[in-house]
């Protein structure tokens, strides 16, 4: 999946899945071939599984699993679980008339994840946006749209806010630039609001907030926003998340991810305490 762009939140977890079969497959010396002529298939059907270009069957994987030597029912449970979520339309696709294409895996990765840490460096996150704050960024950044389609685009956006509310939703751990809390996004009055909109998420026992502050001056993230996303499946590989303005980067390789887990460190080295986040949160709320 490196540097490619999905097409869907299905196809994405498609991908995943795909690249978990053929390390098991290579991990147990088993060729396309063979595999292929377990299920019934093709040496091709299998590259188009691995590559998550088509569908699963549940019957197919299973066979494959037994045929990797996967035998641990929690193990085999886990990948049957996200066969049936790979298959399935996500909630998102009633969006697809406002969510871009490249956007739209991302949405389906960040429905699948146990885990997600992300550093922002302009706006808020999106999944600890208020309404008003979203609408403004979504305003700003949408010119020339109705005012019904940009409703929509802050609908979805407080829509995808739905997966930290869950019971098994994920961790989710952000890092914030100062600039982008110090950034009157919509005026005073809509800042004010967000700013302590985050002291209230941070209460949520699955929410941590830090903020990356003027006074450190240069820092290993300088290149620009990015979210890792982990699985609860610990055979699938973390997802490096990187937005450029009209396209996305979807890194899955080790030596990428662990250049980005690393910066990510750093940043949370350097960042605030959750407590000195709250102060920072109260004081730049005053100022407005």
């Amino acid at each position: 999946m490196t540097q490619n762009q999905p097409g869907s939140g299905p196809t994405a977890l498609r991908i995943l899945l795909g690249s978990q079969l053929r390390r098991l497959r290579e991990a147990n010396g088993v060729t396309r071939e063979e595999a292929g002529h377990l299920i019934r298939g093709s040496e091709s059907k299998i590259s188009r599984m691995e590559l998550g270009r088509v569908g699963f069957k549940e019957r197919d994987v299973a066979d494959l699993l037994t045929l990797y030597c996967v035998t641990d029912e929690e193990a085999r449970a886990a990948v049957l679980d996200l066969v049936k979520t790979a298959n399935e339309p996500g909630w998102w696709h009633r969006w697809n008339d406002v969510l871009p294409t490249w956007f739209q895996a991302y949405v389906g990765l960040e429905e699948a994840a146990a885990r997600i840490r992300t550093y922002e460096v302009q706006f808020v996150p999106g999944l600890l946006q208020t309404k008003e704050y979203a609408r403004a960024v979504v305003t700003a950044g949408s010119a020339g749209l109705g005012s019904e389609e940009i409703s929509r685009r802050v609908d979805l956006r407080l829509e995808r806010q739905r997966v930290l509310d869950k019971a098994d939703g994920p961790i989710f751990w952000a890092v914030i630039d100062e600039a982008a809390l110090r950034r009157p996004i919509g005026g005073a009055e809509v800042m004010r609001a967000q700013l302590e909109h985050l002291i209230e998420q941070m209460r949520q026992p699955n929410i941590t907030i830090q903020v990356m502050p003027f006074s450190f001056g240069g820092h290993s993230a300088e290149g620009g926003a990015f979210s890792i996303l982990r699985f609860p499946d610990q055979d699938l590989p973390d997802v490096v998340y990187v937005e450029q303005l009209a396209s996305a980067l979807y890194l899955d390789k080790r030596e990428d991810v662990d250049r980005y887990t690393e910066v990510m460190e750093r940043l949370c080295a350097v960042s605030t305490t959750p407590d000195e986040t709250v102060e920072l949160l109260r004081a730049i709320a005053e100022e407005f």
